[in-house]
């Protein structure tokens, strides 16, 4: 009989991360599969900033909506504008945007099939071998591959990352639903067509935040919280009368929890790397998770890419290290202000009386398009601090 095909890697899950790791290898020149569940699509409000734009090659139709600033709520119902000077936030439609991923992989040479990743095992030379269940679509039954290198993109309850990868360590999750509806008419609802609203209310999330997000003709209207018996639902439907969104038509309705905080490890020290919301790299207080997926995707096809060309299990390990010495900082420090600030709404409503500081602003937005704490202007983070110690103590009214 022939000698069985052998994949250089096998990646589980076609997110972004899954999808950007498969179009890496494929383009290094590596046999590559890329495996998938059709159909399921993330909750998520589809920011992108202008670094992804740029770092992935995104072609500007992807977007569905280019986001001019955002408004902040707080628990008072005051608000704050906070307009993006010199540039434009991204949005896109996750249902389109994954595809393309996807497709984009195909065409640089990964192999596509559609299934749920069941199970991993050792041939008895000690190569691993991937099992999955074909989907109905693509005619059923139970399929399994040899693969030189496996990379766990397959979500926060990451089947890859229980079976290979127990040192990962438990990650504190945040539960997401969204709503994607019709956007609505200009002046018919508070909405607004290049505004992403950020509400910080305990009504709507006890430890997180509430959000409208516009994506041209539709928009996501969503919550998250950590805690397990909090309504999402019903926040969402209260924040939907409260924008007066409650009478537009609903397209479609997700949920799914969401990392906040990178897992201890990423590999087997073997084969195998997760990436993406499996190795925890969404960004806390923010949530953001789009770029951070592509850049734990790239970072993996990396390491595997160096692991297949010397052997040495070590360099999977090369991935973790570079994400946290890029971003280790700010998500560090996200979590801190997330902890401290999303407490209580009499916190929430010192933060987004904060957010009216012009400093505040420019900061906070070259930091997030850029993807880089902003060092280049020390008197303006003096200022900040002085301002924020102010608040703290209560010498700023909110």
């Amino acid at each position: 009989m022939p000698e069985e095909e052998i994949y250089d890697a096998v990646v589980v899950g076609g997110g972004p991360a899954g999808a950007t790791a498969a179009a890496d290898l494929a383009r290094a020149g590596r046999s590559v599969l890329l495996l998938d569940r059709a159909g399921r699509i993330k909750p998520c409000g589809g920011a992108i900033p202008p670094r992804l734009i740029r770092d992935f090659a995104i072609p500007p139709g992807l977007l569905c909506a280019q986001i001019e600033g955002a408004m902040m709520v707080a628990p008072s119902d005051k608000r704050v504008d906070m307009p993006i000077e010199g540039g434009f936030v991204g949005m896109v439609d996750r249902e389109i945007f994954d595809e393309w991923l996807r497709s984009r992989a195909a065409a640089l040479g990964a192999e596509r099939h559609d299934g749920t990743f069941e199970r991993l095992t050792r041939d008895a030379d000690g190569t691993a071998r991937v099992h999955w269940r074909r989907s109905h679509a693509a005619g059923g039954g139970d399929v399994s591959v040899r693969a030189r290198a496996v990379v766990g993109a397959d979500g926060a309850n990451s089947a890859v990352a229980r079976e290979a990868v127990p040192q990962r360590g438990k990650v504190p999750f945040v539960f997401a639903y969204h709503e994607i509806v019709e956007a609505p008419e200009e002046g018919t609802a508070d909405y607004g067509h290049t505004r992403c609203d950020v509400y910080y209310q305990g009504k709507l999330s006890p430890d997180f935040y509430a959000w409208v997000f516009p994506h041209g003709r539709t928009a996501s209207i969503g919550v998250g919280s950590m805690h397990k018996g909090f309504g999402l639902k019903e926040a969402v439907a209260r924040l939907r009368a409260d924008a007066r969104l409650d009478g537009v038509r609903t397209i479609r309705r997700e949920g799914a929890p969401i990392p906040l905080h990178p897992a201890k490890r990423w590999d087997n020290g073997r084969d195998v790397i997760l990436a993406g919301d499996s190795a925890g790299v969404v960004a806390p207080a923010s949530g953001e998770g789009i770029y951070y997926a592509m850049v734990g995707g790239r970072l993996a096809a990396e390491a595997v890419d160096a692991f297949l060309k010397t052997g040495d299990a070590r360099a999977l390990k090369g991935a973790r290290r570079a994400f946290m010495k890029a971003h280790g900082r700010v998500f560090f420090i996200l979590g801190i202000m997330q902890r401290f600030w999303y407490g209580s709404d009499k916190r929430r409503e010192r933060f987004v009386s904060i957010c009216r500081d012009k400093d505040v602003q420019r900061l906070t937005w070259q930091a997030y398009m850029n993807k880089e704490l902003v060092r280049s202007d020390p008197i303006a983070h003096i200022r900040i601090f002085f301002k924020d110690l102010a608040h703290l103590f209560g010498l700023v009214r909110p």
